[in-house]
């Protein structure tokens, strides 16, 4: 399953729209905050997925019946990139266990580059619901990477992939290389083209160094 939230009309679309704008992206905290409200309107929808048990609740004046989630998720990042989706995504299920992956693209002088990992701190992901994000899929084979290293924690019951922007390479990308497993993919857009480079167009740029400076 795709969901592609540009698609209909919500306050994603200005926040989306605030992200891609040049002259917007000068203010890198606003740049953050923007990816953070994305994380938090894609997590309030990935919640209506979710399971749900009944609790009783008491109050000043009585017992309220309420539900709550059944179990809470793991949400798991690539640095440093995805931090600010990630905090937005917690800000909404914020007893999550959480996941952090280093990854990053390796150049070579062709041009080209793979995609190296170097760090992963998880905890168990047998049958629990893993929430993946990063704010551009652009080739996918950084997630399609990522994805295969947590699996080494445990299979998810569940996996909700979220990305603020998606190259549709990077979409058919996935759907071909993804291990034999349940998953939904959240967009907040879906762009046509991926340059040579690697960069989704129109995209927003890079959005490591524009929520946190420029990196050597």
């Amino acid at each position: 399953m795709i969901h592609n939230l540009s698609q209909s009309d919500s306050i994603i679309n200005q926040y989306l729209s605030e992200i891609r704008d040049i002259n917007i992206q000068k203010d890198s905290w606003r740049f953050r905050k923007n990816l953070e409200r994305i994380g938090q309107l894609i997590a309030f929808e990935i919640s209506k997925e979710l399971e749900y048990k009944p609790i009783p609740v008491t109050t000043p004046l009585g017992i309220a019946d309420s539900k709550v989630l059944a179990q809470q998720p793991v949400i798991a990042t690539i640095l440093r990139a995805g931090l600010p989706l990630h905090m937005g995504i917690l800000d909404v299920f914020d007893k999550a266990e959480n996941a952090f992956i280093s990854a990053y693209r390796r150049h070579h002088k062709d041009h080209s580059f793979d995609i190296a990992l170097e760090y992963v701190s998880c905890p168990p992901l047998d049958n629990k619901t893993l929430i993946l994000c990063d704010p551009m899929l652009a080739t996918g084979s950084s997630m399609v990477l990522t994805f295969k290293s947590l699996l080494n924690h445990g299979k998810p019951k569940h996996t909700h992939i979220v990305c603020a922007i998606a190259s549709k390479q990077g979409i058919d990308y996935v759907k071909k290389n993804m291990p034999d497993v349940n998953y939904t993919l959240w967009c907040g857009a879906i762009d046509d083209e991926l340059t040579s480079t690697a960069y989704i167009v129109p995209g927003l740029g890079d959005a490591g160094d524009l929520a946190f400076g420029e990196k050597m």
